[in-house]
């Protein structure tokens, strides 16, 4: 019997059972939602794949009922914890009226819902930084107990709007977590042409808040890692900047061709550290997944994402005389 971390981190098996479920089913949206682009049925997919246990790991680490997430684009497994469904996501994908994050104005990625507090994103990359700075200092002045919650790519902590943010935050103690999910790739630049410093999280003593890089395969690793984070800005001690590295194991979108800048091996080899299969072989060793409940598993969440397609797949698309709607100053 292996060693129970996540009785260390005092998460019982009911929860890391959640945890891999969402990240399941984050899986399983994200590769339904890429079969739907190939066959003509929805127009663009930026993918989670490779991610998934960073982005779980780090919401479960979090209060769900006060903190604010600001997630960057492939985000899934964060939105799903926080409470989106299988079937906001594919209204979302389809461009439907009922899509809870723009009613089918933006594209996939651009995640909103104001109910359970995650901020919606733009197509500029590393907004949300400044913004989640912003509702850090507003919670702050205003003596609520709550933490701000933002991610980014690692090529997005080249960007003004990081340093600007994590300079703001630092300076004024801010309950804001900065997580850098740190994928390899900015696009198709490699991570050895976009810093000089060897990890993303070296940047956080520029700011005067601590900075710590994590295995982003490993969600108990993350978790504890954001757990930290979020006590300590709960206790008042500023922001953390946490820089999880993990893989992209998808071209940057369905537009893009990865074959022009990394070869197949490249992947193959990260293939075989992807979080699916190294957190539920944990799963096992600990007793807590077997075939048969993974076979259950499975067949739960293949129900939930062929429901949400069906369902998205029939909805009704914004009408065409509302689409100047939040444009222009109504009278």
């Amino acid at each position: 019997m292996s060693e129970k971390r996540h009785e260390q981190l005092g998460l019982n098996e009911e929860t890391v059972l959640d945890m891999y479920r969402t990240m399941l089913l984050s899986r399983r949206i994200d590769e339904r939602m890429w079969l739907l682009n190939r066959s003509g049925k929805i127009p663009f997919v930026i993918s989670c794949q490779g991610q998934e246990a960073a982005q779980v790991g780090a919401a479960f680490a979090l209060d769900r009922q006060k903190d604010y997430v600001l997630p960057y684009y492939r985000d899934v497994g964060v939105v799903l914890t926080f409470g989106m469904t299988a079937k906001d996501l594919m209204l979302s994908g389809f461009a439907k009226e009922e899509d809870p994050n723009s009613g089918g104005r933006q594209m996939p990625g651009h995640f909103g819902q104001k109910k359970n507090r995650i901020v919606t994103g733009s197509s500029p990359v590393t907004t949300q930084v400044p913004h989640a700075v912003g509702i850090a200092l507003a919670g702050k002045m205003e003596g609520k107990d709550l933490v701000t919650f933002v991610t980014f790519g690692e090529g997005s902590s080249n960007q003004g709007d990081f340093h600007e943010g994590a300079n703001f935050a630092g300076v004024h103690k801010l309950p804001v977590i900065f997580m850098c999910e740190n994928n390899k790739y900015a696009i198709s630049v490699p991570i050895s042409k976009q810093l000089s410093c060897e990890n993303v999280s070296d940047r956080a003593i520029g700011y005067g808040m601590p900075g710590i890089t994590v295995d982003g395969n490993d969600p108990l690793e993350v978790y504890a890692a954001v757990k930290e984070a979020a006590d300590r800005a709960r206790r008042g001690e500023g922001p953390t900047l946490v820089e999880t590295v993990s893989y992209r194991l998808t071209p940057h979108s369905s537009d893009d061709d990865d074959r022009s800048y990394r070869t197949a091996d490249e992947v193959a080899e990260a293939k075989t550290k992807d979080s699916i299969k190294t957190f539920g072989a944990y799963l096992r060793e600990v007793g807590i997944l077997n075939d048969e409940s993974e076979k259950q598993m499975n067949d739960e969440v293949m129900k939930i994402v062929n429901e949400a397609t069906d369902y998205a797949e029939n909805a009704s698309y914004p009408k065409a005389e509302s689409a100047m709607n939040h444009v222009y100053a109504q009278k």
